[in-house]
C-alpha cells in the first residue's frame, strides 16, 4: 500500500469514527428521563435552545404522560419564554393547561401565560427606549395577559407567581382603560360627541379604580357641552369634582 493508499484509508477510518461519534452525541435513546430533564434545564439556563428542545420532545417522546413528560411540557413553555418567543411560549402553556388542567404545577403554566401576552403587548420601540406607556397600541395581547393573571389569582390565590401577577394586573387595567380613553380623545377631535360619551361611560364603569376615569369625565363633560344638554355635563362635573378635587379639567374648563 503506498503513501496516498495509506492516506485515503486513514481518512475513511477518521470519517467513520467521526460518523459512530456523532451518532453517539445524537442519540438520546439510551439516556433516562431524569438525566435528560437535568440535562434540558440546565441547556436552558446556558442559552442551548436547541439542545434542550431535543431533550424534552426526547422524554415526551419516550415517557408520555409520566412525571417527566408532565414537566417536560412545561419546561418547553419556559424555554420558549425565555428564547424571547411569545406566542409559542402561550401555545405551549394553553397545551400544558388544556392536557393536565389540575396539575399542581399549572399555576406556573398560566402565570407564563400571561408573561409572554404581557411581553407581548410592549411595542418594538418603547422596548429600546425604555418607554413604558403602551397605551397606543393593540390593547389584545394586554387583555389576554390580563385574563391570564386573573384566572391565576382567583384559582390559586396563594400561589407563589400571585403576587406579581396581582401587580401586573393594576399596569394592565390601567393600560387597557388608558387606551379607550384615547379613543374616546381621538372621537373628541372630530367632534363625534355620541361615541364620546359612550367610550368614556364604559371607562367610567369597568375601571373605576384607574387614573384614566379622570379623562374620561373631563371628556364627558365636553362633550355634554358641545351637545347641548347642560344637566348631563353638570353630574358628570359634579363627579369629577368630587372624586377628583386637583383635576386640571376644574380650572379648564370653569365657568
Amino acid at each position: 500500500m503506498n503513501f496516498y493508499q495509506r492516506l485515503v484509508s486513514t481518512v475513511l477510518v477518521m470519517l467513520v469514527a467521526a460518523g459512530c461519534n456523532l451518532k453517539d452525541v445524537n442519540d438520546l435513546s439510551g439516556i433516562p428521563a431524569p438525566e435528560l430533564l437535568a440535562i434540558a434545564k440546565e441547556s436552558i439556563e446556558d442559552a442551548e435552545y436547541v439542545k434542550a428542545l431535543n431533550h424534552l420532545r426526547e422524554i415526551e417522546a419516550r415517557f408520555p404522560y409520566s412525571v417527566y413528560a408532565q414537566q417536560a411540557m412545561l419546561e418547553t413553555a419556559y424555554l420558549y419564554y425565555k428564547r424571547g418567543d411569545e406566542e409559542l411560549t402561550v401555545a405551549s402553556a394553553d397545551r400544558f393547561i388544556y392536557t393536565y388542567p389540575t396539575h399542581q404545577n399549572v399555576d406556573y403554566a398560566y402565570y407564563l401565560k400571561g408573561l409572554a401576552n404581557f411581553t407581548r403587548h410592549k411595542n418594538f420601540i418603547s422596548r429600546w427606549t425604555g418607554a413604558r406607556d403602551f397605551s397606543d397600541r393593540d390593547p389584545q395581547p394586554a387583555r389576554d395577559s390580563f385574563e391570564a393573571f386573573s384566572e391565576l389569582v382567583t384559582r390559586f390565590p396563594s400561589s407563589v407567581y400571585s403576587t406579581d401577577a396581582r401587580e401586573r394586573m393594576v399596569t394592565l387595567l390601567n393600560t387597557i382603560a388608558k387606551h379607550d380613553t384615547n379613543i374616546a380623545k381621538f372621537y373628541l377631535e372630530r367632534g363625534a360627541y355620541v361615541a364620546v360619551v359612550n367610550r368614556c361611560k364604559y371607562v367610567v364603569e369597568h375601571y373605576q379604580d384607574t387614573p384614566a376615569v379622570e379623562d374620561a369625565l373631563g371628556m364627558m363633560v365636553i362633550a355634554y357641552r358641545e351637545m347641548g344638554l347642560p344637566d348631563l355635563a353638570e353630574d358628570s362635573w359634579r363627579v369629577l369634582r368630587t372624586n377628583f378635587p386637583n383635576s386640571r379639567y376644574l380650572t379648564e374648563l370653569q365657568g
